[in-house]
């Protein structure tokens, strides 16, 4: 009984240890549920839609299994030569089926029409793609600048450089000037092209729209308070030699961390005229 106990307990704290890597590894398989309120939606009906699908692949399978074991040859079961029709079992396998589409085309419709729904933002930035770097300008506090891969990316992608890519901290996914904005806020962005088709993709965030010549799209996203962080993404477009080398990278902050940072970018007033000297 004693060899019994022991037996147990190190298989329980051996699958214990197996269990942490496991989970890490399923957890990868995953689609992960970003930092927004809009991915926060979209994660919950991902799962939604995913749970009912594993319900009627259980469901099916389960009744393949039990409908071949069963009903097979060396149990004496004899196949139906006159197919066998059942107007009620049609009408249950038709009317279900409709009932389950239109319970997963609700939520989904809703969803969408709140990726599209850009009304009630609080602040507005207009980002515009270029061959091949990204300009963003603050409309509503006269900020502009441009965002271009990073020197150490630049200089280690070039051609005998002998700098080792794997050296090179967030390789081809760091920018110089990365977009700032503060977190718990509605930001709508204006998305346009200055040359070709962009496309403006980060993932954490849950927005992917394209960046057209002569068109403006609009998306938006807001960040949750507890989300402040660094945020990746890439132009997810075809849009010339370099394609590869437009990175984008959204710095989320505090509502002080970004106050200070937009005081940081706006241009010093200048200074006062002295006044004219009394003749």
């Amino acid at each position: 009984m004693l060899r019994k106990s022991a037996f147990l307990g190190a298989l329980t704290a051996a699958l214990a240890v197996l269990a942490v890597p496991a989970q890490a590894a399923w957890t990868g398989l995953n689609m992960t549920k970003g930092v927004t309120t809009l991915s926060g939606e979209i994660y919950w009906l991902h799962m939604l839609i995913f749970l009912i699908c594993c319900v009627i692949g259980l469901f099916v399978f389960g009744w393949m299994i039990v409908s071949l074991v069963k009903f097979r040859k060396s149990q004496g079961a004899v196949p139906d030569t006159q197919m066998v029709h059942s107007t009620k079992a049609e009408i249950l396998w038709t009317i279900i089926p409709v009932f389950i589409l239109v319970g997963m085309a609700v939520p989904a419709a809703k969803r969408l029409i709140q990726i599209e729904d850009a009304s009630n933002t609080q602040m507005t930035i207009k980002v515009t793609g270029y061959q091949w770097k990204w300009q963003y300008e603050y409309l509503d506090e006269g900020v502009s600048f441009f965002s271009t891969l990073s020197y150490d990316s630049n200089a280690a992608r070039q051609l005998h450089s002998g700098i080792d890519p794997n050296s090179v901290p967030n390789y081809l996914l760091s920018v110089d000037n990365p977009l700032v904005v503060p977190v718990g806020k509605k930001i709508r962005i204006l998305l346009t092209s200055q040359d070709v088709i962009h496309a403006w993709w980060v993932p954490a965030l849950a927005v992917k729209k394209d960046a057209i010549p002569g068109v403006v799209n609009e998306l938006w996203f807001e960040v949750t308070p507890d989300k402040a962080g660094v945020y990746r993404g890439q132009c997810a477009e075809l849009c010339g030699r370099d394609h590869g080398f437009m990175p984008i990278v959204v710095e989320a902050k505090s509502a002080e961390d970004y106050a200070a940072w937009l005081a940081s970018k706006k241009p010093a007033p200048a200074a006062a005229a002295a006044p004219a000297a009394a003749g």
